[in-house]
């Protein structure tokens, strides 16, 4: 996703996959010619960074790793790291070098195959740097951000950027040239002004005086919000929506790598919910919030640490990984949270990141060093095939 090494033919036939609207694969690399004529594809890390590889390779350099995976359909789309970018447009049968240098990537979003954005540090800076590309990712440079410190962004569109720091939200639209801040209630710990929402609808997650965890919703740009969902306990979480589907993960304590969780959803925008998922642990305790849940367990046990959710076309997908049984997996309900199903937690890993364009086709990337690879299923996760292997 950034500057310094980058080869400018590659982003464009990768880009060439959505312009053209034939998905046409970009021409492979030299290496990989003879393998694209008789219809095979890479394997392992499919010849690339290799030079990066062998920088990182003493022992005070942090190991490549992946951070983040963003996929326009199932079959293009890129995978981000400290250090490098790189993309597909074939269903991971290829795979081509879009940048290597600085930008220690966080989060990347393409709103389209050829302009996208990122959050990444450079060297040792804790803070993270907004980034915007316009040429597939090959070239990036630094956005204005009016002096706040942003720990997340949703992308609405190439010039729409909503931004959160931990209490509050901003957006820009017009590329980053000028911030507003979007009013939120008091002790916001998380928000969530999705693409969907035309920047009216939001979510806020509050923390209660005295303790617990208040969901807050509104429709009017965040001057209004009224309450949506309380859970008793809890330290913060994640909000996730798609049109009136709506999924809060509260996070509990956690202890012995064990981590208590509670996993909420609401079919109807917000008007009701229910308790999806109540994960008790030794290490962690209770999970946060009362009442019958429809699941126990998350994905990936024992212990389960969560990954995040994704959400297509009615599906909804929970990453898990166990540290105590070196796995990750999802868990996936297609009812909204009516009911709820781990699948078998069978790659090697014990964290883990999805994307899934649609309701049973998805990418999954396993983000710690030892175990870094990227895997694709296309039945909702009960097999998985591997696509690149770090």
């Amino acid at each position: 996703m950034n500057k310094q090494q980058f080869r400018f033919w590659l982003v464009p036939m990768l880009c060439l996959g959505l312009i053209v609207g034939m998905w046409a694969l970009p021409g492979p690399p030299v290496s990989k010619a003879a393998a694209a004529e008789d219809g095979k594809c890479g394997q392992g890390d499919h010849g690339l960074l290799k030079k990066l590889k062998e920088e990182r390779a003493g022992a005070d350099q942090d190991p490549l790793k992946f951070s983040d995976i963003d996929f326009l359909s199932t079959s293009t789309g890129r995978a981000a790291g400290n250090g490098f970018l790189i993309g597909t447009s074939d269903s991971g049968c290829h795979w081509q070098d879009i940048y290597t240098g600085q930008w220690q990537f966080e989060q990347i979003e393409f709103p389209d195959n050829v302009k996208g954005w990122a959050l990444a540090r450079s060297g040792k800076s804790p803070n993270f740097n907004l980034l915007r590309t316009k040429d597939g990712g090959s070239k990036w440079s630094t956005v204005y951000t009016a002096g706040q410190s942003l720990q997340r962004i949703d992308v609405h569109d190439a010039e729409t950027v909503v931004g959160y720091t931990r209490n509050a939200a901003y957006v820009t639209k017009n590329g980053g040239s000028a911030w507003a801040r979007i009013p939120t209630p008091a002790n916001t710990r998380a928000a969530l002004f999705p693409k969907d929402g035309a920047l009216k609808r939001g979510w806020a997650m509050t923390v209660k005086p005295g303790g617990g965890i208040q969901l807050m919703r509104t429709a009017d740009s965040g001057r209004h919000w009224r309450e949506s969902l309380t859970v008793s306990g809890g330290i913060g979480g994640e909000i996730y929506s798609s049109g009136d589907q709506v999924w809060v993960l509260v996070r509990g304590e956690s202890g012995m790598s064990q981590v208590s969780y509670s996993l909420y959803a609401s079919r109807d925008g917000g008007k009701t919910w229910t308790r999806v998922i109540a994960q008790n642990t030794a290490g962690g305790g209770p999970a946060p919030g009362s009442g019958k849940a429809v699941a126990e367990r998350g994905p990936a046990n024992p212990g389960g640490h969560l990954g995040n959710l994704a959400i297509a076309d009615g599906a909804a997908y929970l990453a898990g990984g166990s540290p105590a049984a070196g796995k990750v997996g999802v868990g996936r309900s297609y009812n909204g949270g009516k009911t709820w199903s781990n699948v078998p937690a069978t790659l090697a890993g014990f964290e883990a990141i999805i994307a899934f364009p649609a309701k049973k086709s998805g990418w999954l990337v396993v983000t710690n060093p030892d175990d870094a690879a990227i895997y694709l299923t296309k039945d909702g996760g009960a097999s998985w095939n591997i696509k690149f292997d770090l």
